[in-house]
C-alpha cells in the first residue's frame, strides 16, 4: 500500500548508531600524540587566556629569565623555531614591554634580550598558570609514569 504523497509504506530504518571505535587508526602513534597534544594546548590556552601569552611567548620569556643576554638567535635554536617566528615573538614581547634588546658585548652583530620589571611579572604569572597546567597534565599519571612519558616524548623531538 502507498503512503499519502507516494513514498514507500515501509518505516524508515532506525538512525545508525555511533559508537567510539575508530577502527585501525587507533593503533597510530601520531595521532594519539595529536590528539593529546589537542588536549594540552586546549587546557593551555584556557589556562593562560587572561594572560595574552601563547605557549611560545612563554617558553621565550622563561628561557631569557634563565639566561639574561641571550641572543635572540640562540633562542630560536634552542626552542627549535625559525628566524621569522623567534623575530615575531621577540617583536611582540618587546612591543608590550616585557623584554628589551641590547647588543651583545661579546658580538656587535648579535642582539640580546633581557626582561624588563614587567616581563618579570608576566612570566611570574606565567609560571603560576604552567603550575596548575602540569598539575592537570600530571594528575593522569603517576610520579613513575610522568617521568617515563617525558623521556619517550625526548625521544621523539631530539
Amino acid at each position: 500500500m502507498a503512503a499519502k504523497g507516494g513514498g514507500s509504506a515501509t518505516p524508515s530504518p532506525a538512525p545508525a548508531q555511533i559508537d567510539d571505535d575508530i577502527g585501525a587508526i587507533d593503533d597510530i602513534i601520531g595521532f594519539h600524540i595529536r590528539l593529546a597534544h589537542g588536549a594540552a594546548y586546549r587546557h593551555f590556552t584556557e589556562t593562560f587566556s587572561e594572560l595574552g601569552l601563547t605557549q611560545k611567548m612563554v617558553s621565550v620569556l622563561w628561557l631569557i629569565s634563565d639566561h639574561p643576554h641571550i641572543a635572540q638567535a640562540d633562542i630560536g635554536r634552542r626552542l627549535q623555531m625559525d628566524r621569522a617566528t623567534t623575530m615575531a615573538i621577540i617583536n611582540r614581547l618587546e612591543a608590550r614591554g616585557l623584554l628589551v634588546r641590547g647588543a651583545s658585548t661579546l658580538d656587535r652583530r648579535r642582539q640580546t634580550l633581557t626582561l624588563t620589571a614587567d616581563g618579570q611579572a608576566a612570566l611570574s604569572d606565567a609560571r603560576r598558570c604552567i603550575d596548575e597546567h602540569e598539575q592537570w597534565l600530571k594528575s593522569r599519571f603517576t610520579k613513575k609514569e610522568a617521568t617515563l612519558l617525558i623521556e619517550l616524548l625526548r625521544r621523539i623531538h631530539e
